[in-house]
């Protein structure tokens, strides 16, 4: 599937901006799920000085500083991407390992293999492990379920218990209190689904991006009127020959749409950035000396191109 993504960031600030330094994640990278075609980000005013390189994490990261007074800043983004569904075709579910054998995997042990995924096991900025979301997890990961079946188990939970409720939360609402609430939005979803599955001693990292929607049947679809996405990736271990666990696959699961897939939920979807939560994959962040009172908005567009 050829998508055309265009992300318009506009910030409005009163008073002037003196200066500003901004650090941004709105490159997609290619990965086997997707082909990046081309990807530019524009911004306005120029910037003084610019560069880009990967993070930790593989992800793009634009740097930018602008040194003149500015009242408005435009970033857009655009990018043409080639996606593919049915990247990589892994155990089904039910012949993945029991979760409490991944557990101990990845508990430390000496002289036991190290594993990269075990940088996702951890607290971080916004993924709290606390005993109720272990609580919650456990209704689904009942002893020796099969670590993939009982984590699509616990997202089509999310799905059907949750309500998704535009604006309901925003970027400092606590998984804890959405978890609570039973309400919240693709952001809050994912991070109940991670602190979940980190709880119980399960790898899981948080994935932004986009999805493609279609709109009603008989209207146009709208520019600008799509938003950015969120979803998780679950670390299901290998089986090697003599029964030992070994280096897996990721398997993505949208807990907002119940979808999931090896590596991306289907080909209408697009892998933006990836990280411990969403600290780690912000769009746009930065330091601005000036601007006490500033506006933003946002308008996205997934385009399929025929």
């Amino acid at each position: 599937m050829l998508l055309e993504i265009t992300h318009d960031t506009h910030y409005s600030y009163d008073p002037n901006v003196e200066i500003a330094q901004h650090f941004a994640h709105l490159k997609p990278a290619s990965t086997g799920s997707q082909q990046v075609l081309k990807t530019e980000i524009q911004v306005n005013p120029k910037p003084a000085w610019s560069e880009e390189n990967l993070d930790n994490y593989g992800n793009i990261c634009t740097f930018f500083s602008l040194q003149n007074r500015h009242s408005e800043l435009s970033i857009v983004a655009k990018s043409l991407i080639e996606t593919n569904g049915n990247v990589y075709i892994g155990p089904k579910p039910e012949d993945t390992p029991p979760w409490e054998a991944v557990r101990e995997y990845f508990r430390y042990h000496s002289n036991t293999k190290w594993d990269a995924a075990s940088e996702f096991l951890f607290t971080s900025p916004f993924i709290a492990l606390r005993p109720e979301f272990t609580e919650f997890a456990r209704a689904n990961f009942t002893n020796s379920r099969p670590i993939l079946e009982a984590a699509i188990d616990l997202t089509q939970r999310i799905y059907g218990e949750f309500h998704y409720v535009s604006k309901s939360t925003d970027i400092g609402t606590p998984a804890l209190e959405a978890l609570a609430k039973r309400e919240g939005v693709c952001q809050d979803f994912a991070h109940i689904l991670i602190a979940s599955l980190r709880s119980i001693g399960l790898p899981a990292k948080y994935i932004s991006g986009y999805i493609l929607t279609n709109p009603p049947p008989g209207q146009a679809r709208l520019i600008g009127g799509d938003a950015s996405h969120a979803w998780v990736s679950v670390y299901v271990p290998s089986i090697d020959e003599n029964g030992q666990l070994s280096s897996g696959l990721w398997c993505d699961l949208d807990p907002t749409n119940n979808r999931w897939g090896y590596e991306t939920p289907g080909e209408d979807y697009v892998h933006l950035a990836q990280g411990r939560d969403y600290a780690d994959v912000s769009p746009i962040r930065g330091v601005i000396h000036g601007g006490a009172d500033h506006t933003l908005d946002v308008a996205v567009t997934v385009m399929p191109i025929e």
